[in-house]
């Protein structure tokens, strides 16, 4: 598969990581009908924690293959053993389509897998330690109140802002890998002869298994 012929729609990267966050949530089951600002306000605190996050390890064990582009993933994170699958197929057109939407000087050679091992470290990270309660705080969402107790709630797609924004910033990269994945899915839009818009919202990065 080639990216010679990449969609001319209308351009991706006018739209900010912020609002690829956005869009991400509100494809997200359980937030069909969410207020676009609060949904702007999660997106905004799930980058924020994402950035401010230190490095993490990956401690999983790290399987590359192909099939990613079948599947539509990038990589994937299961947690039965703990392993990172990275697709190299899907990985080897994500690059291809940097160079064809000339973005490469937000994604340098080799960033695209690099990124996309940092994002499923930090699932690992959020699946294994006390930082997924330290996000769920963060983005303030209530799932229930009785006086002054105050359960923090669970904010589905949350995680993955989180993740991406963490691979945009420990990666260096100049735009979140959200961009990117909006990108891949124009791509297969225009292939499979779908592509009925201008702005598809972006592609999932990973399915995991918990």
């Amino acid at each position: 598969m080639t990216v010679k012929d990449a969609p001319a729609r209308a351009d991706l990267a006018a739209i900010d990581d912020i609002g690829w966050a956005v869009r991400l949530l509100a494809a997200t089951p359980t937030h069909e009908h969410r207020d676009p600002e609060l949904l702007r306000r999660w997106a905004r605190a799930a980058d924020a924690f994402g950035s401010a996050l230190a490095p993490v390890a990956c401690d999983a064990r790290i399987v590359e293959r192909d099939g990613g582009l079948e599947l539509g993933l990038l990589a994937r994170y299961t947690s039965r053993p703990p392993t990172v699958e990275l697709y190299t197929d899907t990985i080897d057109l994500a690059e291809r389509v940097v160079d064809a939407r000339g973005w490469r000087d937000w994604y340098p050679p080799g960033s695209v897998r690099a990124a996309a091992l940092a994002h499923e470290a930090v699932h690992v990270h959020l699946h294994h330690g006390p930082a997924k309660a330290a996000l769920k705080s963060a983005l303030g969402h209530s799932a229930l109140r009785l006086g002054r107790l105050r359960v923090s709630g669970h904010v589905a797609g949350a995680e993955e802002v989180a993740a991406h924004a963490y691979a945009r910033t420990v990666c260096g990269l100049g735009r979140s890998p959200l961009l990117l994945t909006a990108a891949l899915a124009a791509e297969a839009e225009a292939r499979s002869g779908s592509a009925n818009g201008s702005n598809p919202p972006p592609a999932r990065d990973a399915r995991r298994e918990n």
